[in-house]
């Protein structure tokens, strides 16, 4: 039996056991989640206007992007969307245009491929019990394949395909990868950007537990295009232009970092430990912590428009709930 195949059976064997302590998560922290005081207002400035939102309206801003996520990877890991008792809520529901299986042929991706879709599943379920009735609807969600796609559009603007030509991230492992790397360090940025928004301590503790998560498989997406791309180095290079891209549309200041070990400015290290940088996984500022996007800026970037806007991109109707217009990145 070949290593890889002792591997598979491993990662299958951990399922069942990541299922009993998912169970618990999401017991232990939607029944508190439940009784906390969601419905304090604040002020959300950092937002696409000055409105006054809740913790409720938080959530469900991050049950927007978990959408996303979970319907890219569902269909990607094993070629169905999320079961329609999982789309309902306030709002106008919506469709997923396009989205199907990857035939992978590295059998490491495709095991983190369904590891990842069935923990954003699991997202997407802990964040509808958590806010009830508040739940909002899936929007329309653009995960297809065609010129005017939203990968396609990403992907031209990051210079992988040239303009008016489609990209799909479901041919190939590594297209697969690259889809995910499109937006998968930005839920990560998007949870810690909010966790200050959030006043009941309930619905702190659960984001925190969902960053956490988002930041993991960040580092899978980043550490597994850094290895194959050692190998190919146009790989890299694309993974670094899809963060120069997300860079672009986010305001002007330089936030985004690809992984390449030029792709960032060392910080804070000597001559000699700049000189032995291999790779950049984490992305980190100064002080070593990972850095925040405000709604707006997590807006600008899935709806791949860098003005204010209130649809675009992997949303083309726009997000459900209270936030969901960003204003122009500066």
């Amino acid at each position: 039996m070949t290593e890889s195949v002792h591997l598979i059976e491993a990662l299958d064997a951990r399922v069942e056991r990541r299922s009993e302590r998912r169970e618990f998560f999401k017991t232990a922290l939607g029944a508190a989640a439940m009784t906390a005081a969601g419905a304090t207002a604040l002020s959300f400035s950092s937002s696409a206007s000055a409105q006054t939102i809740t913790d409720a309206d938080v959530l469900n801003f991050a049950l927007n992007l978990e959408y996303l996520e979970a319907q890219f990877y569902s269909y990607a890991a094993y070629g169905t969307g999320l079961d329609n008792s999982l789309l309902s809520g306030s709002g106008t529901q919506g469709a997923v245009r396009g989205g199907r299986q990857v035939n992978f042929t590295d059998p490491i991706v495709r095991q983190y491929a369904r590891e990842i879709a069935q923990d954003e599943i699991a997202h997407v379920k802990f964040l509808r019990t958590a806010l009830g009735s508040s739940a909002v609807a899936q929007p329309v969600i653009d995960v297809s394949v065609s010129p005017t796609s939203a990968f396609s559009l990403a992907a031209q603007a990051a210079g992988l395909v040239p303009a008016g030509t489609a990209f799909d991230p479901y041919a190939t492992d590594e297209a697969f990868l690259l889809g995910a790397f499109i937006f998968e360090d930005v839920g990560v940025t998007a949870y810690k950007g909010a966790a200050p928004l959030l006043t009941s301590k309930a619905y702190l503790e659960a984001a925190a537990g969902l960053l956490a998560v988002e930041a993991y498989h960040a580092a899978i997406v980043r550490t597994t295009l850094y290895g194959k791309g050692i190998a190919t180095p146009s790989l890299r290079t694309s993974a670094d232009a899809i963060s120069n891209a997300r860079d672009s549309l986010d305001g002007t200041t330089d936030l985004d970092q690809g992984i390449s070990p030029l792709s960032q400015t060392p910080i804070n290290l000597s001559t000699t430990q700049a000189a032995v940088t291999t790779s950049n996984i984490v992305p980190l500022d100064a002080n070593g912590v990972a850095f925040s996007r405000s709604a707006s800026q997590v807006l600008n970037i899935v709806y791949l428009n860098k003005g204010a806007a209130s649809a675009g991109g992997f949303y083309p109707n726009g997000m459900n709930g209270n936030i969901k217009t960003s204003i122009a990145a500066t």
